[in-house]
């Protein structure tokens, strides 16, 4: 047969294949594969299928309080997911958790989103823990099943939250941490870790300080040097005790040899709170299933601490190659090397979808 009238065959024949494999794909995983699509690209979203999607704003009984959340649903939810954000100052409406939102509720699960003012403020004091057990409480009686996931700093108090019910099929963190002392001798001393971060991890150590003096000077040094990262603050720093001292030495260190001694420095009320707000030792009561994933190139918490996290709940972490803190890393890096990652983010998302862990 000439070559130039089997080439037009050949691609006919590829295009059926890609197209019948496509197809497959689309009757396996159905909302899965459109999720998937949009989280890598999301340009994608605008012409996906899927679902109209309201968002109402509601207020969840808390401690005395209300806790104020977005629920984003569709016309036929099939249970509900609880969404926790992590150290953002845009909180609950963060763009890229508020898409996520969306995109979960066009393709099954209701998606409740609360907003948590301290770790919009970059704090991490406890109070979420109690405050996402509440939320999962609202979130049972909306629509069952009941799941949670936490992004970055959120995922800790997600999972310990969903280790304290027994109506949690699914818990997931990605990019979360497994014990806090890991992320700060990261965020002080690895090579890979960004500067900006530094004074983050001070805000969130200031709280952990019993000595309300020195909570005052920690927070006033990190939100000065979060704005401008050559801020002098000696003056403040002048004026801390020896609490305060002590979180500033290890913020300040970038020896991973000297954070041992620096960690045994904090006061017991310090490591009492950094041991309460680690998950790490949680995951086995987990009584639904876990699913975690972190990106590669995280360069705020190690993907090593999802491992970890795997580990103990006796399963598997999901290390995405080609995406780094809060999504992928570029259209180039998926397109050499995405295709593992690819399947991931479509087992990810049916996860998601499901209720299903791994």
């Amino acid at each position: 047969m000439p070559r130039s009238s089997a080439r037009p065959r050949w691609i006919v024949l590829a295009v059926f294949g890609i197209a019948t494999l496509l197809g497959g794909l689309s009757l396996a995983y159905g909302g899965a594969l459109a999720l998937s699509l949009a989280l890598a690209f999301p340009a994608a979203e605008s012409w996906l299928p899927g679902a109209n999607v309201t968002r109402e704003e509601v207020q969840i009984p808390f401690g005395g309080r209300t806790l104020t959340a977005d629920l984003y649903r569709s016309g036929h939810p099939r249970g509900t997911i609880v969404l926790v954000h992590g150290l953002s100052t845009a909180g609950r409406r963060q763009p890229d958790l508020a898409r996520l939102a969306r995109l979960l509720a066009r393709h099954g699960p209701l998606a409740l989103v609360p907003q948590f003012d301290s770790l919009a403020a970059f704090k991490l004091d406890g109070h979420e823990v109690a405050a996402i057990v509440a939320a999962l409480d609202y979130a049972a009686g909306v629509a069952r099943p009941v799941a949670v996931a936490g992004f970055s700093f959120g995922a800790g108090p997600a999972l310990l939250a969903a280790a304290e019910r027994s109506d949690v099929r699914l818990a997931g963190s990605f990019g979360g941490y497994a014990d806090l002392r890991a992320v700060v001798e990261y965020v002080t001393t690895g090579a890979g870790a960004e500067p900006y971060n530094r004074w983050k991890l001070l805000q969130l150590l200031a709280g952990l300080v019993g000595d309300a003096s020195d909570r005052v000077e920690l927070e006033a040094i990190a939100r000065a040097r979060l704005a401008n990262p050559f801020e002098d603050t000696s003056r403040r720093e002048a004026e801390l005790g020896p609490n305060g001292r002590a979180v500033l030495a290890l913020v300040h260190n970038r020896r991973a040899d000297a954070v041992k001694a620096l960690l045994a420095g904090l006061s017991a009320d310090a490591h009492a709170s950094l041991d309460r707000l680690s998950p790490l030792s949680a995951m086995p009561r987990l009584r639904g299933r876990a699913l975690i994933a972190h990106g590669r190139a995280d360069s705020s918490i190690p993907y090593t601490e999802s491992v970890r996290l795997g580990e103990a709940a006796g399963s598997q972490a999901v290390i995405l190659m080609t995406f780094h803190h809060t999504g992928p890393l570029s259209l180039t890096e998926i397109m050499r090397s995405g295709l593992s990652d690819g399947w991931k983010l479509v087992g990810l998302a049916d996860a998601l979808l499901s209720g299903r862990g791994r």
